[in-house]
């Protein structure tokens, strides 16, 4: 089997109001998504986590070499491409261009051979996963501890067990914010919170201390990806677990990351981090390190089938344990309308709950007149 056509799909939809995190706001949701043609008419789908015109360079730019090339060579393909781009791209729009490629190239293999990819990849620990409601985002007018706790006790009438905020807008409305939506979901729901980088780490120490009182299951992004000394200052004085990772790359990043002691949960995007192959390295690394393993999740459905098959083998957080807690799945609750549309069955959550596909490749078919009507090129 060769490869005969790699082509990216650029796609973009309005939403019906802003949302903010502590960095940006949003009027729009986009996506890149990878189509990779084969001979035998095997087709393989993937998706790069970033913005969507330079990752779609960044794949137009990497497409000739992969022409005529064995897409079962995952792990050969994967290296041939890094090692061109070492000298401009070992982190960022590269290796999120690269990780789309990877992803679809696993598709293939899975339909290749006719099974999931899951299988492939060592073979499931489990066939459901559960979720955790992401969402709580500003928006232009109203109260935010009116409006977000009403959304979190939404989504725990949906049924989802932990919901996770995003903070980052001023110590004091941070606090008085998460104050709020713990009181509106009760004790036994997980409550997590996400700064999204937006604090040093004295303000970050200031706010966990403020918030420690309403058990949060982890504190995601407190400082800047690059003050490691910063993470390690947070993890030190509070008791709130530390994540974060989501704006790293390969097992050299993480590598870095881990051996700094800086996190307790290690938050690879798939999508982003360098695709199914690199990111089962990462979390194998994690696991010999005693480090947590929950990916970041934000994006189509081709991200959550991705995620799903990958946190589908990946052994539970506390091994020698009776507990068999495994890693969550991120599942975005806001605006999108390209996230399912573009699937023929959509993911779904039953009860904060998500079936792993089981169907060959990722498990998934996608509705070609949805990428029509987002095409953004």
């Amino acid at each position: 089997m060769k490869i005969t056509g790699v082509h990216t799909h650029i796609l973009q939809a309005a939403l019906s109001q802003p949302l903010a995190y502590s960095r940006a706001w949003y009027d729009s949701r986009t996506a890149m998504l990878v189509e990779i043609e084969t001979d035998q008419g095997v087709v393989g789908w993937g998706e790069c986590y970033g913005p969507a015109r330079m990752t779609a360079a960044v794949v137009g730019s990497v497409a000739p070499w992969l022409i005529g090339e064995d897409p079962l060579r995952t792990d050969c393909l994967w290296q041939m491409i890094y090692a061109r781009l070492r000298d401009h791209g070992q982190k960022g729009v590269v290796i999120q261009g690269l990780s789309g490629i990877d992803i679809a190239l696993w598709d293939i293999k899975g339909k290749h051979f006719g099974v999931p990819v899951h299988q492939l990849l060592g073979g499931a620990q489990r066939t459901e996963v559960a979720a955790y409601a992401t969402g709580l985002y500003r928006r232009k007018s109203d109260d935010p501890t009116q409006y977000l706790a009403e959304q979190a006790a939404a989504y725990v009438a949906e049924g989802f067990s932990a919901v996770k905020l995003n903070v980052g807008f001023g110590l004091g409305e941070d606090a008085a914010v998460t104050r709020a939506v713990r009181e509106a979901i009760g004790p036994n729901v997980a409550l997590m919170v996400d700064a999204n980088h937006a604090y040093d780490s004295v303000a970050a120490i200031r706010f966990g201390r403020m918030i420690e009182p309403y058990d949060i299951g982890w504190f995601e992004e407190p400082v800047p990806p690059e003050d490691l000394a910063g993470y390690r200052a947070v993890k030190t004085a509070l008791s709130i677990p530390i994540a974060g990772g989501e704006c790293e790359f390969t097992r050299f990043g993480f590598r870095d990351l881990f051996v700094s002691r800086a996190l307790d949960i290690a938050q690879p995007d798939t999508c982003a981090a360098g695709g199914l192959s690199e990111c089962k390295k990462i979390a194998d690394m994690a696991e010999a390190l005693g480090i947590r393993y929950n990916p970041h999740v934000w994006g189509t459905g081709i991200a959550i089938a991705a995620s799903l098959h990958l946190i589908a083998v990946l052994p539970p957080h506390t091994p020698l344990s009776l507990n068999t807690a495994g890693p969550f799945l991120e599942f975005d609750r806001t605006e999108h309308p390209i996230r399912q549309a573009i699937l023929t069955d959509s993911i779904e959550h039953a009860r904060g709950i998500v079936r792993v596909p089981d169907r060959p490749g990722l498990g998934i078919e996608i509705d070609r007149k949805a990428l029509a009507r987002f095409d953004a090129q």
